[in-house]
């Protein structure tokens, strides 16, 4: 007689296993697809500014490593301009979405969406500290 590869109860086990995943999966996709409210620009950790994504603007942004040129437009935010040598910040798709970021590592800069309120206020999280 041949046994089954799975049991009853294996079968239970890989069935509840996958069903977390699947809702924890949709759970993350829900959090990233929430639209952002602001843009926070930090340059070597040091926050530089926010700004409102409902506002079109173009925010000049010097430090001491170069420039970069962040052009808000439409409810997100692009890099234009940026004076380092891969430019690979530039090539970043515009954003919106909480959570989303640009990052320039040449001139150690990082602009990431924010969403509500509570998120943010200046406060360093628990890797900062």
């Amino acid at each position: 007689m041949a046994q089954a590869l799975f049991r009853k109860k294996d079968k239970v086990l890989i069935l509840a296993v996958i069903t977390v995943a699947v809702v924890l999966s949709f759970g993350l996709w829900l959090q990233q697809r929430t639209t952002g409210i602001k843009v926070r620009i930090t340059i070597d950790g040091e926050i530089f500014g926010e700004y409102t994504l409902s506002q079109n603007q173009v925010i000049a942004i010097v430090g001491q490593q170069g420039s970069n040129q962040l052009v808000i437009a439409d409810g997100s935010a692009y890099m234009a301009k940026a004076d380092c040598p891969d430019k690979y910040c530039m090539q970043y798709r515009p954003i919106s979405k909480q959570h989303e970021v640009i990052v320039c590592l040449p001139h150690k800069l990082v602009v990431e969406v924010l969403g509500k309120d509570k998120e943010t206020a200046a406060t360093p999280d628990i890797i900062a500290q």
